[in-house]
């Protein structure tokens, strides 16, 4: 891929947001702000769903943004998927408990790739609406997050599909409604739906380092599925991890904003002989690294979801490197974060600590940085 694809003029003019985008921003965070709140957070992730209902169904019924990237005629908004970012990060700045990632982003990304009107019409209208919660498995106990070692397997026979095999890493997969699931066959790599109380379909809730975001393991022994387009008529993961890299990014970058802001308000009013600590050289120096990996970590994200609307020879390309910069920018803000706050915010009953928890396990969701920047690597033909 040549790096004269990454200066495409509609990418540039997409950088900065609308007026439009900007209210939608500001209108989620004001929901956030009052529906999510740290009490609500901590309450809903010590829950057995690992699910805040209540907001989704908020989120879904009085904002409409469950379906921003849906066309209308799916019960959609008939938006770009760079709006669908702009939820992202305001909800990473909240770490609101919401499936909005394995529903709005990668169930939604699917399905309108797959080719299949009939599932399309079928699924997207309840996915919209929030009525129906959905998981992508595609994660597999010895395979990778490209999907090219798949070991579960589909296999048709009298007149039905069915699968086996083991998934991992499943967002949300605990309380999804419908899970669509990468699987190989004869004819190639293909996706599945299997309804959540399938025959032969066992769900485990994974103990997870991040408790604002439920993990799920789900096992397969000859359970009924439905194919979802065509086996190898197209790869259904064309843009699959590319949306997830993009979001990804995104919500790291809400979140190591506000872990900047938690730092400089706090060192704002932390006295310490006699004076703010803000006013010690040591902490500008934490804070003005911060600033400068948000802004940094702002602009790949912004370049990358630009990309994925509007130049998708440069998507694979711009989707990897913000995952990888968004996601340690992340974390450096969220270990920093911490430091500022000394050891109050080492605590359990700091909020500190939920965002670096956040923060490192984006950073290995759906691929590391290391494999991402391999992956960048690879389309550079270094």
């Amino acid at each position: 891929m040549g790096t004269d694809t990454m200066h495409a003029e509609p990418v540039v003019d997409s950088l900065l947001l609308t007026d439009e985008q900007a209210y939608l921003a500001a209108t989620v965070r004001e929901l956030l702000e009052d529906r999510s709140t740290e009490t609500r957070v901590r309450e809903v992730m010590g829950s057995e769903e690992i699910l805040d209902r209540r907001l989704w169904q908020t989120m879904a019924s009085e904002l409409g943004v469950c379906g921003l990237g849906v066309p209308e005629e799916f019960g959609g908004a008939g938006a770009s998927f760079v709006e669908v970012a702009v939820v992202c990060e305001e909800l990473g700045r909240a770490l609101a408990v919401v499936p909005f990632l394995s529903t709005t982003v990668l169930a939604q990304t699917l399905l309108l790739d797959c080719g299949d009107p009939a599932a399309q019409a079928r699924w997207l209208p309840d996915l919209c609406t929030g009525a129906t919660i959905a998981a992508v498995a595609l994660a597999e106990p010895s395979a990778a997050w490209n999907g090219r070692d798949l070991a579960t397997t589909a296999s048709y026979a009298d007149g039905r599909w069915s699968l086996s095999g083991t998934k991992t890493f499943v967002i949300d997969g605990q309380v999804a409604d419908v899970v669509f699931v990468l699987a190989r066959t004869d004819g190639g790599i293909a996706t599945f739906a299997v309804d959540a109380g399938a025959a032969g379909l066992t769900r485990t809730a994974l103990p997870t380092m991040d408790q604002t975001r439920g993990l799920a393991e789900l096992q397969f022994a000859a359970s009924p599925a439905e194919l979802v387009g065509e086996p190898g008529a197209e790869d259904p993961l064309a843009r699959l991890l590319d949306a997830a890299a993009i979001a990804l990014a995104a919500e790291a970058v809400g979140g190591a904003q506000r872990t900047l802001e938690m730092a400089v308000d706090y060192a704002k009013v932390r006295i310490q002989f006699g004076r703010p600590i803000g006013s010690f050289q040591a902490i500008k120096h934490k804070c003005a690294d911060m600033l400068l990996q948000v802004e940094t970590a702002r602009s790949a994200a912004a370049f990358a979801r630009g990309c994925a609307e509007t130049d998708p020879s440069a998507r694979a390309l711009a989707a990897s490197a913000a995952k990888a910069y968004c996601c340690d920018a992340f974390v450096f803000c969220a270990q920093e974060n911490i430091q500022v706050h000394g050891g109050i915010g080492f605590t359990w009953e700091h909020p500190a600590h939920l965002y670096f928890k956040r923060a490192r396990s984006s950073q290995v969701l759906f691929g590391d940085s290391f494999q991402h920047r391999d992956r960048i690597g690879h389309l550079l033909d270094l």
